[in-house]
């Protein structure tokens, strides 16, 4: 059994979520009444977005790569972010580690390739809809990736940022959400969703995919992370 090393607190919200996902999903595939060994270092979401927000993605890789070695010190066999954003710097972070990282952002695509998906839409903080790592993942499988215009981006990133990652869901910003992924539908011609902001689930948990489906990125990472651990 490996132990999985969760990087949370960006936001914490989605950590308690993540945290539950492992759970739930291990004792249904493990009926043996166990429970799974976790290690979750809770950061501070702050400094990582401030340092992001400065572009100063050194700083950032610098940082994470600190956090996750404390993870591997506490006897963690791999280790996940608990969120998008910081896979802006995934790469980099993972050369300077002497654990496995298991990428959101590659489990979402092999999701998305699983599902036959040829071109989905991305919703997530303005660095993860601005940013290119989903984008050269998912045209490895030969699927296109679009983006919300500037406008709708800039909502998208606001309301994550003054609600979501505080634990806040409104009926009104979960509207708006739905009225863009319907511009994304019918202007982009987009076949799937991509959550990529692992708060993003707790808006639209109960939202009909009768039209198309919604990848939702935290419960996606977490079936990964389990996999990984029962591997």
């Amino acid at each position: 059994m490996k132990t999985v090393g969760i990087v949370g607190g960006i936001a914490p919200e989605s950590t308690i979520q993540y945290y539950r996902l492992i759970i739930a999903d291990y004792r249904e595939r493990k009926r043996d009444g166990s429970y799974p060994p976790i290690l979750i270092n809770s950061i501070d979401m702050k400094t990582m977005l401030d340092l992001i927000g400065m572009n100063n993605l050194i700083g950032v890789t610098t940082y994470l790569v600190g956090e996750i070695k404390k993870l591997a010190q506490a006897g963690a066999d791999f280790a996940l972010f608990a969120s998008n954003t910081p896979h802006i710097v995934f790469d980099n972070v993972q050369q300077q580690t002497s654990i496995r990282l298991l990428s959101i952002v590659k489990a979402a695509c092999d999701s998305a390739g699983s599902l036959g998906l040829k071109r989905v839409g991305l919703f997530g903080t303005r660095f993860t809809m601005q940013g290119r790592f989903y984008a050269d993942v998912f045209s490895q499988q030969g699927i296109s990736v679009v983006v919300p215009n500037t406008e709708e981006q800039e909502y998208i990133h606001n309301k994550y940022m003054s609600e979501l990652v505080a634990g806040v869901f409104l009926p009104e910003t979960r509207d708006r959400m739905l009225a863009i992924a319907s511009r994304l539908q019918e202007r982009d011609k987009i076949d799937g969703l991509v959550l990529g902001g692992t708060e993003l689930p707790l808006l639209l948990h109960d939202v009909d995919k009768s039209a198309i489906p919604f990848l939702d990125t935290t419960k996606i990472h977490a079936k990964a992370a389990v996999t990984q651990m029962l591997s």
